[in-house]
């Protein structure tokens, strides 16, 4: 079937690296591999990998999973405020020279304000993501290899660059971007990105449909189980109500000037029955709501996001093989009616 408008009903799975924070250095390369290959056999077509200042290079992190997987592809989160557009491209250029892997960059406009004070990055909100525009197109041009890119933009200039060794045309990078804001989902249509929403119940979309000239994508996690009550004492037991992480939330909210992480923040405790669930969120433990119940009923609320035009899924960080064992078993309902077709995706 087709999917929103005319575009095919195609679905792609993203699973998240760990962040480094809390591990020594043995326990965490150890577990950057688990859940790498937990991913892929689980039939993910990737695995995010966050960046801040107060984290590893995500570029290394990037390769360790190349080097210990078949097809994995990292989906890269890249700060301009970090590197220089030309580095991103010779990275992914490389990587694809050495391993012949696809890699997807996540492009990254903001972050906690205190980093970028620190790194002496005073840019206003919806400039950060004019400057996102021309690095993105920057990097695309270069990776694209068809010419020597010449760009005189307001943030970046080139002249006659080009990019050694050249990109195989099947290892060109997917892109996603933040869509939660208007200057966002504007920089997502610019560059021809994915715009990644961090989403509201399903049944709030039914007037509220994602622009249908770009891809979309939420970002979520699952907890889910043959039956109902299972799931939800799975999801107590992995995320119980912790008065200090309320107050770290809190916290965070002061030091973000991110739409999506107001948005979620200001949104009203779900209904009940719903498996729309912001626990996590509330107690500082993750960043993206959850959703919590059995297979059927977590897969209507996947197959909603489905129907109204999301097509891709980037989920929270799993606890083990078996959490993701189980969210196969809830996206294989969910879209098994629609008739989508998996890209290497669990299912």
């Amino acid at each position: 079937m087709t999917g929103h408008g005319e575009r095919a009903c195609r679905i792609q799975i993203f699973s998240t690296c760990p962040a480094s924070t809390g591990f020594d250095r043995d326990s965490y390369v150890a577990q950057v591999v688990r859940v790498a290959q937990w991913s892929e056999r689980a039939r993910c077509e990737g695995i995010l990998v966050y960046t801040d200042n107060s984290l590893v290079d995500p570029w290394l992190v990037a390769q360790l999973i190349i080097q210990h997987t078949d097809r994995l592809c990292p989906l890269v989160a890249v700060q301009p405020v970090y590197m220089h557009p030309y580095t991103v491209a010779k990275l992914v250029a490389t990587l694809g020279f050495l391993y012949r892997r696809r890699l997807y960059l996540n492009m990254v406009a903001g972050g906690f304000k205190n980093d970028l004070q620190a790194l002496n990055d005073p840019t206003p909100h919806d400039q950060r993501y004019e400057r996102l525009v021309e690095y993105t197109m920057v990097i695309k041009q270069l990776l694209a290899g068809t010419s020597p890119v010449t760009f005189d933009g307001q943030f970046y200039k080139a002249a006659k660059l080009k990019m050694v060794p050249p990109l195989s045309a099947d290892l060109f990078p997917g892109i996603t971007l933040s869509g939660s804001s208007e200057a966002g989902l504007a920089a997502a249509k610019a560059t021809g990105a994915i715009a990644i929403h961090y989403p509201k119940p399903a049944r709030e979309y039914v007037d509220a449909r994602p622009d249908p000239t770009v891809e979309s994508g939420i970002r979520i996690g699952i907890i889910s189980r043959p039956l109902e009550q299972e799931a939800w004492d799975a999801a107590h037991a992995y995320f119980p109500e912790d008065r200090r992480g309320q107050l770290a939330h809190q916290l965070a909210m002061k030091v973000s000037d991110s739409s999506w992480h107001k948005q979620l923040s200001e949104m009203e405790a779900a209904q009940a029955q719903s498996p729309y669930w912001l626990v996590p969120f509330q107690n500082y433990k993750t960043a993206c709501p959850y959703l919590v119940g059995s297979y059927e009923r977590v897969a209507e609320e996947l197959r909603a996001y489905v129907l109204q035009g999301y097509r891709t899924f980037i989920l929270d960080v799993p606890p083990n093989a078996e959490e993701l064992g189980h969210t196969q078993q809830a996206f294989s309902r969910a879209i098994e009616p629609l008739k989508c077709q998996n890209s290497s995706t669990i299912g």
